[in-house]
Parts: structure tokens; sequence; C-alpha cells
């Protein structure tokens, strides 16, 4: 069986690492190079860099930062915000990312993930989807940290970034998001069911539990961050709880 994967996530603005709850009321919780290092030395498997109003701001994503971060990382890392072009995506590996995570772009630049796909290998495409529930029980794609509804079924976008080169999706619930309540599994089991590529669950998370309720429906990842950011040393905590239970993880 394929190890499940424990990824933190850094959402980041003005070059620090904040977090909120459903994507507002953000608080200040440190320095995102500092807290990556402590996570890659506890045994996070991989990371995850937002830079959450990249888009928002119509800015480029911030390179210096990315490569300070690969100067002192030892684990794979992706990179997400303000990518909207097939550049963007180069300078980002170049500075060191593994992967790079695309969420607007990949619904409103044409042929994009096609082209990132082309270039890099499916394998270092991910394409995020943030998602909240629609009073008729289905989930809708928004954009713009959560600001934009997009009139689009968070499912059926899934099977076609798929179609389109995504070697991964990142599936965010808003509804979820900081809430330490649990992830959405009804969404994210309808994604893991619907499509052939690894899905990292996230938003929600509180307890080892949680991340394997997400690994029961289907998720081959699952993405925390309130639960670390606060109190690192969780991680090998949840870790070693999630193997104790039976799922395959690398201690």
């Amino acid at each position: 069986m394929v190890k499940k994967r424990l990824i933190p996530c850094l959402d980041v603005t003005g070059g620090r690492v904040v977090k909120g709850v459903n994507f507002v009321n953000l608080r200040d919780i440190g320095d995102p190079v500092e807290l990556a290092t402590r996570y890659s030395e506890l045994g996070a498997d991989e990371l995850v860099f937002l830079d959450i109003t990249a888009t928002v701001d119509g800015r480029d994503p911030l390179l210096r930062l990315i490569e300070h971060m690969s100067e002192e990382l030892e684990i794979p890392f992706t990179v997400g915000g303000g990518i909207s072009a097939t550049e963007h995506a180069r300078a980002i590996l170049r500075a060191g990312a593994d992967k790079v995570s695309v969420n607007r772009a990949a619904l409103d630049v044409p042929g994009l993930l096609e082209e990132l796909e082309y270039e890099f290998g499916a394998q270092a495409v991910v394409c995020a989807i943030d998602a909240k529930r629609r009073d008729d029980g289905s989930f809708e794609v928004v954009t713009h940290g959560g600001r934009t509804p997009r009139g689009i079924d968070a499912v059926e976008w899934a099977q076609e970034a798929v179609r389109r080169g995504a070697g991964e999706i990142l599936l965010t619930s808003i509804d979820a998001d900081g809430t330490r309540a649990g992830y959405n599994l009804e969404l994210t089991g309808r994604v893991c069911d619907a499509v052939t590529v690894p899905v990292i669950a996230s938003g929600g998370a509180g307890t080892a539990g949680h991340l394997a309720d997400a690994f029961a429906v289907g998720a081959e990842a699952a993405l925390v961050a309130s639960i670390v950011h606060e109190a690192p040393e969780r991680i090998t905590v949840l870790k070693r709880e999630l193997k104790e239970a039976g799922w395959p993880m690398r201690i």
C-alpha cells in the first residue's frame, strides 16, 4: 500500500505565516522558513507553501522566499499563489520548489494546465480546488481566497483538471477550513472516487482521527495547519497515532 502523507500548509501573506477560519480573521503564526524547517525536522512528508494574497493583489510569487526555503529544506515542497503563466511556474521550480499549485488560473487561463504538464510533467502540477457547499448539497468551486463563486461543480472540475494535466488535486473545503472539526468527508470522498490521481484533503483537521477519516474515503495525503502551527511537535504524535491505527506512514 502507498504510504500516506502528512503535509503541513503554510499560508503566507506579507512574508509571514497566517491562519484563520473559513479563509477570514487571519492571525500571525510566525516566520515561514523557521516553521518549515521545524516541520521538516519533525518528520513532515512534504510542505505546501501558499502565497494567499498574490492572486488578489495581482502580483508574482515571492521567489526570494522560495529560494531561501529550498536552501533550508530536505523534503519536497509545493508552491502556489499568483501563478498564472508557464514562466511563473518555471521560475518557481528553478528557485527550488518541487511542484507548483494553480487555482484560479487553471480555470481562467486557457491551456495552462496542459502547458505545465507538457513542460514539467504531471508529477509537478497540482490543481488546487477550493469548494463550498451549495444549498442543493453539491459543491461549488470558489477562487480568489474564497471570495469569488464560479458556478462550477467541484467534482466535475476535478475530473476536468486531471484530463488537462494535473497530477494531483489539493482539495480544500472552505466550510471546514480552520474549524478543527474534521475534513468534509462527503466532498473528499466524491472527488477521490471521481479522479485517478492523488487527492490531498484540506480544511478542518483537528485530530489524528480526522486524518484517518480522510484516508478512509480515499485521500492519499492530509494537509494540516492550525493543529501543528501552535504545537509543531504534534506532527510526530499524529504520525505515530496513525501508524498505530494501521495506516502506512513514514516514521
